[in-house]
Formats: C-alpha cells, sequence, structure tokens
C-alpha cells in the first residue's frame, strides 16, 4: 500500500464520498460543525492565513433569505438540507496575520497593504480552506452538497453587508437522502494530468 491512509478512510474521504443532492431529517448538531472545524483548520495556507469564514444557517428567516438567492436548480435542495453552511472569504484577514504568523508579524504589511492583492489571496487561501471544510465533512460521516449556482453579490448583500466579505461556495450538509446521488462522472487519468520535466 502506498498511501498511509487506510483504504476505508481513503473510500470515506475520496472514492466512495459524493456530491449529495438530497438529504434526511437527521439534525446537524454544532457539536458536529466544531469538530470538523477543529480538524480542517490544520489545513495549510500561504502566510498561515485563515480567510475563510462560515456562516451556519440554521434558521427558517435566515434560509428564506439565503434560498432566495441561489440559482433555481438549487432552490429546493438548500430549502431542504439539514443544515446550510455559506463559505465567504475575508478580504481583511490580514489583520489577524500578527498573531497567526508570530515569526514574521510584518508580512501583514509588507506583502499585504493593498486591497486587490488581498482579494486575490483570500480568494485562493479560502478556496483551499472551503476543500478542507468539504474533506472534514466527509470525515464526520456526514455528506455535503457544495454549490456555486448563486447571486454572489446578493449573497454578499445579505449575509454580509460589511462589503469585508466575498461568498465563495454554499454547502448543503446533512446525512444522504433517497436518491441522493447523480452517476458519478467521469475523471481525469494520471498520464492526462501529471508531467515530469
Amino acid at each position: 500500500m502506498t498511501l498511509a491512509l487506510d483504504a476505508a478512510a481513503q473510500d470515506l474521504l475520496f472514492r466512495e464520498a459524493r456530491t449529495a443532492n438530497t438529504f434526511s431529517d437527521e439534525p446537524v448538531s454544532d457539536e458536529q460543525v466544531q469538530a470538523i472545524y477543529d480538524l480542517v483548520k490544520f489545513g495549510p495556507t500561504a502566510f498561515n492565513q485563515q480567510p475563510l469564514r462560515i456562516v451556519l444557517v440554521r434558521s427558517e428567516e435566515g434560509r428564506a433569505r439565503l434560498v432566495q438567492h441561489m440559482a433555481d436548480g438549487n432552490k429546493a435542495k438548500t430549502s431542504t438540507a439539514p443544515l446550510v453552511a455559506i463559505l465567504a472569504a475575508d478580504n481583511e484577514f490580514h489583520e489577524e496575520l500578527p498573531t497567526q504568523l508570530p515569526h514574521f508579524p510584518q508580512a501583514k504589511d509588507m506583502f499585504f497593504s493593498e486591497r486587490s492583492v488581498r482579494e486575490s489571496s483570500a480568494t485562493l487561501n479560502g478556496a483551499l480552506q472551503a476543500a478542507y471544510f468539504i474533506i472534514g465533512v466527509r470525515a464526520a460521516g456526514l455528506a455535503a452538497g457544495p454549490m456555486t449556482g448563486y447571486d454572489a453579490e446578493g449573497i454578499n448583500k445579505e449575509f454580509f453587508g460589511d462589503g469585508e466579505h466575498s461568498v465563495l461556495a454554499v454547502v448543503n450538509i446533512g446525512k444522504p437522502g433517497e436518491d441522493a446521488w447523480f452517476p458519478r462522472s467521469p475523471r481525469l487519468a494520471y498520464d492526462e494530468v501529471v508531467t515530469t520535466v
């Protein structure tokens, strides 16, 4: 075996894991979400920046506010998932760098004084953290339904009115329901992706 991770864990996180489109009504607890976050927060990012912000949408009022901004094909599943998380990038993440990168606190001003640089970095590293979050949901024995079919400007205004956050994805979370999966789509082979120089 080439990988250190055992086959069952590989299946749980990757081979058998799927994007869920329906969910059971079994709730997802705050303790489960905290356990997910407490695991995935250790995923690597540039300069140890941590731009990911997560809004858990639990209330009916919050759900209605979110669903109005979802693409038509995503409205029903977002309405019925046990938990929905809005994943966003905090474009002012650099304010925390002195505490998150204590051996190099000057990185805050040296590299991230310009807004456009911060936004680009927040998007890239926030997307990395969003991917870790999805893997963490799978590690908790739950299914994730990540989506980017939405009105981003609408969600940003609705949930992040400060103009400092940019939505990255909306993720439905829970135990899979009936007919949760589409057929598995093909993946590129190793030789189509990897080259050696």
